[in-house]
């Protein structure tokens, strides 16, 4: 079990709920915009880097 591969993989499961969140926060009118805004970036960044981890990591035998 690799370790970067899964600290990748919860980053990136973070970064869609947050996304999730914010999209259906925004749809709803629900919640200040600045608070939006700062989750959804911070979601972006958790999504991409965890993307980044899986994709750069190699696999040890």
């Amino acid at each position: 079990m690799n370790l970067k591969r899964t600290f990748g993989a919860i980053l990136t499961v973070l970064g869609i709920a947050g996304l999730i969140y914010t999209g259906i926060s925004i749809i709803q009118h629900s919640g200040q915009y600045t608070t939006l805004i700062v989750v959804g970036i911070i979601a972006v960044l958790f999504f991409f880097s965890g993307i980044s981890l899986v994709r750069t990591t190699k696999d040890e035998v």
